[in-house]
């Protein structure tokens, strides 16, 4: 039974590692515009008379009452709404409600909530984080070029990219048809998986930008949580290997 309680307090420690790691990457990015945080999730495993029930035959109703651990999932990505902040930029646009950014490097295709853009060296629509490497695309899924002629620029509510008053064109929005598809990628971006996205019309807010979705005192309080759930299976792992060590010494004491 000690070999058990140091299998249980291992897999404790386990998961609550990964949630300290997921918690300390939402932290990070809580003031990252558009960011969706995740959530860490984990699944109990069954007891081995459940879980192998071909290869182990014994069954024991004390034992098989007992939890098998618990094994770490792939995290969920939290795609509720986050606040809308104005800024008085007029490049910057927030989505309220479902939807993305399309952007392109020039190789890979990738989506965002980030909307806070700008114009990058060859005067393309670009976002502002990444040095202006990842230009915004159009409805028509073109990068969105700006004039050094033209009128100011500004985005309108139905995302329309207007120099002066002048339409150059329309962002391009689209929703996915399965959210839990989406695979983050690094820099606030996605990348569709397996998942079908198509254009919809959605609500955007001009002069603004969509704050990141997590709440910094829950998850500070979760932080501390993990952490202390962390030390207690530790210090289980090390009582259950003391007494092991002592079970071994004296038995095999020769009396």
């Amino acid at each position: 039974m000690s070999s058990y309680g140091l299998w249980l307090g291992a897999t404790g420690m386990k998961v609550n590692d990964h949630r300290q790691t997921i918690l300390t990457n939402n932290l990070a990015n809580a003031n990252t515009t558009g960011f969706k945080h995740d959530l860490a999730m984990v699944m109990q495993r069954p007891v081995e008379s459940e879980e192998s029930v071909d290869g182990f035959t014994f069954k024991h109703p004390v034992l098989d009452g007992m939890a098998g651990g618990i094994n770490v999932r792939p995290s969920y990505h939290s795609f509720e709404q986050g606040p809308i902040e104005r800024t008085d930029k007029p490049l910057d646009v927030a989505i309220q409600g479902e939807g993305f950014f399309t952007v392109s490097d020039g190789a890979e295709t990738r989506y965002t909530r980030d909307g806070e853009f700008t114009r990058n060296a060859a005067g393309e629509l670009a976002l502002a984080a990444g040095n202006g490497t990842w230009k915004v695309l159009s409805e028509d899924g073109a990068p969105i070029v700006l004039s050094n002629t033209g009128g100011p620029a500004s985005i309108g509510a139905d995302g329309s990219v207007m120099e002066g008053e002048v339409e150059v064109a329309k962002l391009g929005v689209v929703g996915a048809d399965d959210l839990r598809a989406l695979r983050k990628v690094g820099e606030n971006l996605f990348t569709a998986g397996d998942a079908t996205m198509e254009p919809i019309a959605t609500q955007l807010v001009p002069n603004s930008r969509e704050g990141a979705n997590f709440d910094v005192m829950q998850g500070l309080a979760s932080m501390i949580e993990a952490s202390r759930a962390y030390q207690m299976n530790a210090t289980m792992v090390q009582l259950q290997d003391q007494v092991t060590g002592q079970a071994v010494a004296r038995v095999g004491r020769v009396q």
